[in-house]
């Protein structure tokens, strides 16, 4: 009798803990994506010019050309476009054109064309690539003696 309780107790042992139908494996949490935050351009000290003057105030230039350096705070991750202009003040007329694609900090340009007595404004427009919102513009006057 006691082999046949051992029996009927190992039994439903084994039949109780074998193995049911199968349940879906437990879905995994999708984790959120990474927000790449893109540095602001219009932020203060964002894009600065070497030899801006101020708004209200006329770089004097010796001779017929200008290097300036545009520096960047920090670096979107597509880069910039730098466009430079230089217009003639009197009739409105570009004395200098250039656009560039940038992915460094410090970027040197060479502006030309400037001629002597002639009031000009210089434009200097820095676009991200991949956010075109993302734009400043510093303009200031300049003069050859």
């Amino acid at each position: 009798m006691r082999y046949k309780i051992l029996i009927l107790v190992m039994s439903i042992g084994f039949f109780g803990c074998s193995k049911g139908g199968d349940s879906p494996a437990p879905t995994p949490t999708p984790k959120p994506p990474v927000v790449v935050v893109e540095p602001s351009l219009t932020a203060t000290g964002g894009v600065i010019i070497d030899i801006d003057p101020g708004a209200t105030n006329i770089y004097t230039v010796v001779g017929t050309s200008q290097r300036i350096e545009v520096k960047l705070a920090a670096i979107p991750a597509s880069g910039v476009t730098i466009e430079t202009k230089l217009i003639k003040i009197s009739d409105n007329t570009n004395a200098f054109t250039n656009s560039i694609s940038s992915t460094s900090l410090t970027n040197p340009i060479t502006v030309t064309g400037i001629l002597p007595g002639v009031l000009y404004n210089l434009s200097v427009v820095v676009t991200s690539k991949t956010t075109a919102s993302n734009t400043k513009t510093v303009e200031f006057k300049m003069a050859s003696k």
